[in-house]
Order: C-alpha cells, then sequence, then structure tokens
C-alpha cells in the first residue's frame, strides 16, 4: 500500500509540472500569463470614429471572458496590435432586372499582429476579413450599426481562435 502511495504523488507531481491550461472555450493559452491589446487604429478613413474603440475593447473583452491571462498595458508575454484596414459598406454583389444591384455588401478588415514571447512559431501578421450582405432597398445608415457589430463580433472570434485555439 506505501509503494502505491508513494507511485501517486510522484505521479501527481509529474503532471503538475507539465502545464498546459485549457478553457472551457477550448483555447489554450500553454504557460501564458499575461496579455496586452494595444489600441487598433483606423487606416480605412472610413470607419465611424467609435470603431478603433469598440475593436480593441471587443478583443480584450473575449480575451477576458475566455481565458484566465493578466490583461496588462504595455509588453506582456502575448501582444496584439492591429489596424483597421478596410471599411466598405456599399459593393454591389447581386444584379436583378435593368441592371440594379439587388444586394449590396459590407466589408470590414482587420490586420492583426500577434507576438507570442514564450513561443514565437506561434507569432502571426494576418489580416482578418468578414461581410454581410444586406437588401440595396436599405440605406446603410439603416443597417450600419447592427451589421458593425456583428461583422466585429465575427473577426473578434476568428483573430481569438487564431491566436489561441490553433485553428
Amino acid at each position: 500500500m506505501r509503494k502505491l502511495s508513494v507511485i501517486f504523488v510522484l505521479l501527481i507531481g509529474m503532471l503538475q509540472a507539465c502545464k498546459v491550461s485549457y478553457s472551457f472555450s477550448g483555447a489554450s493559452i500553454g504557460n501564458l500569463e499575461t496579455v496586452s491589446v494595444q489600441y487598433f487604429a483606423d487606416r480605412s478613413n472610413l470607419a465611424p470614429p467609435n470603431l478603433p474603440q469598440f475593436v480593441t475593447d471587443e478583443l480584450k473583452d473575449m480575451i477576458q471572458r475566455q481565458t484566465s491571462l493578466t490583461m496588462i498595458n504595455g509588453l506582456a508575454e502575448a501582444n496584439f496590435e492591429g489596424e483597421i484596414r478596410t471599411y466598405d459598406g456599399m459593393r454591389p454583389v447581386a444584379i436583378s432586372g435593368d441592371d440594379v444591384a439587388s444586394l449590396n455588401r459590407f466589408t470590414i478588415s482587420v490586420k492583426v499582429k500577434y507576438t507570442n514571447s514564450l513561443d514565437p512559431d506561434l507569432n502571426f501578421e494576418e489580416t482578418f476579413s468578414q461581410y454581410q450582405d444586406y437588401d440595396s432597398k436599405r440605406s446603410f445608415q439603416d443597417v450600419e450599426s447592427e451589421l458593425t457589430e456583428d461583422i466585429i463580433k465575427q473577426i473578434i472570434e476568428d483573430i481569438f481562435n487564431r491566436a489561441f485555439v490553433n485553428w
């Protein structure tokens, strides 16, 4: 019995030494403890003034909800920085009779640089883009707010998955 207890204690000790952290979202943060998200600037020149802050806050919120990482200002073990590259709300995609657009496409793209100081193999610099189509009978101003929120949430999920779920 004593031999079994010693083996059990050694086994637990070995398991604790090999730490890989997972969250219920499927995110793997490895040995990371800190993360920083820098302000995402608008390089599209068309986005509403509050969009850069919205993108930044949404990414911070998702990381805090889905991981146990501590958010800090300045450099952390994991760092996100980026910019809004495209904000295009009125591109026709479906033409009906008489050469009139029946659907318009609203596209947003965000360029992200992610650095992981503990595992540089996970670093990336990538542009994430999403779109939604809307009925051209509706004005862009009528759908802009709702579609912007939906598209940004999709982009944030893509960024999070790329950094922490390794899809």
